[in-house]
């Protein structure tokens, strides 16, 4: 489901960056709060389930997370929300975020899909296998096949559509797919991705305010362009990177960051089901390498334990 989110997201964003619907500033902001939002809604629902649980059931508790405050019961859930969120997410994670979302939206504009994808799964691979390798987890090497192998399909797939990047394109979608990663390694300890999703987004408001005052005079805004940017925010970022962090806590970091490049696959595949777009045999090959290789990397690592295990005994 995380994945699909992410596939919906880079649709969603090639639309309205790509057909200048909206400025890359406008589209960041409004993607940023709109996701913050919409999790805040869902967190606020939660909680007053939760509270009306306790209050049937004859429950008495004095955990933040369910004691409704005194007041009105909007008011009361308001503090009860602000106050249990400054305990999740961190300020690193939500300018990890921030930094991915800006660079992202900015960088897209200078350089092509293919290209902007290549170097930003390309940047997202390097970050979080480094980070791995640096921790002390080597990779068998089924594993480093299976992150090869994947990689290699991935280039294959957007090979037609590969040009030469900006050098500002360039460091700059570097550095989203480098946040990103980081982000991504984050949340691997996460033991409410609801609550850590929320609290990130929340945090990222306050610099998506400076973004827009710095950027306030090529502020570009059409109906379709907000939409768009909305529903990337709400929906496929904010309900998606929760799934992100709930499906993580389960994952490697190399089986994390392979994973990743099914995103382009699950695209493609959304582009022959929704716009009736040709299958064609670079994308059936492409998912073929892109599945064996992270069939490799999920499965490498068990087997091979499981090997040396049975040699010592």
């Amino acid at each position: 489901m995380a994945l699909i989110a992410f596939a919906a997201n880079s649709i969603l964003c090639r639309l309205a960056l790509g057909t200048e619907a909206i400025d890359a500033s406008g589209f960041t902001v409004i993607r940023l709060a709109t996701g913050a939002v919409v999790l805040l809604l869902i967190v606020g629902i939660q909680m007053q389930r939760t509270q009306g649980t306790t209050s049937d059931s004859g429950i008495n508790h004095n955990d933040v997370t369910t004691q409704p405050i005194a007041g009105s019961n909007d008011g009361g859930t308001r503090s009860v929300v602000r106050a249990s969120l400054m305990k999740k997410g961190s300020w690193f994670a939500a300018v990890m975020l921030f930094t991915y979302a800006a660079t992202f939206s900015f960088a897209y504009v200078s350089m092509d899909t293919g290209t902007g994808a290549l170097i930003l799964f390309g940047a997202v691979q390097l970050t979080m296998i480094a980070v791995s390798l640096i921790r002390g987890n080597r990779l068998y090497w089924l594993e480093w096949l299976g992150v090869i192998l994947a990689f290699g399909g991935f280039v294959y797939l957007v090979l037609p559509g590969l040009g030469t990047p900006s050098l500002i394109g360039f460091i700059l979608m570097s550095l989203s797919g480098v946040a990103w990663g980081f982000y991504t390694l984050r949340g691997q300890g996460s033991e409410d991705p609801l609550g850590d999703t929320t609290s990130n987004f929340a945090r990222t408001v306050p610099m998506a305010i400076v973004l827009f005052v710095l950027m306030l005079s090529q502020l570009q805004l059409t109906a379709q362009g907000v939409l768009l940017a909305m529903l990337s925010g709400g929906i496929a970022s904010g309900v998606g990177y929760t799934i992100w962090y709930s499906a993580l806590r389960g994952l490697s970091s190399t089986q994390a960051a392979v994973l990743q490049l099914l995103v382009p696959v699950i695209a493609a595949v959304g582009g022959v089901i929704f716009m009736q777009e040709a299958i064609t045999s670079r994308l059936l090959l492409s998912g073929v390498m892109i599945l064996g290789g992270i069939l490799l990397v999920v499965l490498g690592r068990y087997y091979l334990s499981q090997c040396r295990m049975n040699q010592n005994t």
